[in-house]
């Protein structure tokens, strides 16, 4: 398993797959071929279906100005390693080809070239399964954040960093109002919710919501979000954290071993299964998202590694299926509320797991598998497309 560096990501929105990805590509194949005088962008599947609405093209341009960039579209053509396929080409001044590179935007910000293997990655961690990081920790005595600590003894200040985003993000989402950019005209409702939330204290879904909601819309007008574990889903953890340690008065120190504790199991799921929604449907955005927090939930109040493991498995469990289908492309509808209620089911999640004794009939490493065999049979058009589902029938009415 990779660093939790390449999980935890800062960068601008509205997806990191489609945005974040296309972006880091652009950029490393400049750098293969400065002295070319023009570029082209081919954009195949997910990344062509949803990219206008995604900001692919505006994404790519930026990246590579001042020189000229030619952006060539081709929804229909999926290509069979990843969904999210670009083909950038370099010319010189005759408009002669001097160079091409195939790569993939495969979730999470993160790209693979073609032809690379996907478990040819550093790896930091030694175990690939959560019930081989529980064997450890059982041996050593060690927490769920203490695994992470010894085998990343440097990533406490960097997670420091990453909580810091998270928050100024939130901040930034619970002052503005209007709507959000696009012909949806999408409303934002943080500010509305965040009030509400003030004016009934004892309700910590309102508080929730609104947290989830700031960090969420913020995401969808392509300001500066952390990905957990993508920019789609990255509303969720926030959003619950921020809202206990507001009304249950954590601390910093610790909603950064909170962010340890979801890291790891974000990047279990990445390893195993799948983080990105062309791949496998929201399952593995939202839904992972979901996962990575109720287990920082249940971290934060104490639980058991088991009990950790346990809410994790009922975040991912109770979103299997889950289709990605934005209107217009855009990460919006369904997305926005989609990460407000995953926010408050990763809470839920924790304090039902609480309640057991912690052993439990399916675990987190079953749900990986199955949510990534589930993800595969879900036909193209409910995997980021916008051609199925919500965005279908919205467009047709």
């Amino acid at each position: 398993m990779e660093s939790l560096r390449e999980l935890y990501k800062v960068g601008n929105g509205p997806s990191s797959s489609h945005t974040m990805g296309p972006a880091r590509a652009a950029k490393v194949f400049m750098g293969r071929y400065p002295e070319a005088t023009s570029y082209e962008a081919v954009l195949y599947g997910s990344l062509a279906a949803t990219g206008e609405g995604h900001l692919t093209d505006y994404i790519i341009i930026k990246t590579m100005d001042p020189k000229p960039v030619k952006i060539t579209w081709r929804p229909e053509d999926f290509r069979p390693f990843h969904p999210n396929a670009m083909q950038f080409i370099a010319y010189n001044e005759a408009n002669e080809e001097i160079g091409t590179w195939t790569v993939y935007s495969v979730g999470g910000g993160s790209i693979i070239e073609e032809g690379q293997a996907r478990d040819e990655v550093e790896s930091v961690y030694p175990n690939t399964t959560m019930n081989e990081v529980l064997d450890v920790c059982k041996e050593k005595n060690w927490t769920l954040a203490d695994y992470v600590y010894a085998y990343e003894p440097d990533i406490k200040p960097y997670l420091e960093e990453i909580l810091a985003v998270m928050r100024e993000s939130l901040m930034n989402g619970l002052v503005a109002e209007g709507t959000l950019p696009g012909k949806l005209n999408y409303p934002r409702r943080a500010k509305q919710f965040f009030e509400q939330a003030k004016a009934n204290p004892e309700d910590l879904s309102i508080l929730i919501y609104a947290y989830a909601l700031a960090v969420s819309e913020q995401n969808a007008c392509g300001d500066v979000v952390v990905t957990a574990p993508t920019c789609g889903a990255s509303g969720v953890l926030p959003g619950v954290l921020f809202a206990l340690q507001e009304r249950e008065g954590y601390s910093d120190e610790q909603l950064v071993d909170a962010l340890a504790v979801a890291g790891l199991v974000g990047d279990l799921i990445k390893t195993n299964a799948s983080i990105s929604g062309a791949e496998v449907g929201c399952q593995g955005e939202v839904g992972s998202a979901c996962s990575m927090a109720a287990a920082a939930v249940a971290f934060l109040k104490g639980a058991s590694n088991l009990h950790c493991e346990y809410s994790a498995e009922i975040g991912l469990e109770h979103h299997l299926g889950m289709t990605c289908d934005p209107v217009y492309g855009y990460v919006q509808v369904p997305c926005i509320e989609r990460n407000a209620v995953a926010a408050k089911r990763a809470y839920d999640a924790a304090k039902y797991a609480m309640l057991t004794d912690g052993y439990h009939t399916i675990t987190l490493d079953q749900v990986m598998q199955t949510m990534k065999e589930t993800g595969h049979d879900l036909m193209a058009k409910y995997r980021e497309t916008a051609q199925g589902g919500l965005a279908k029938h919205f467009a047709e009415c």
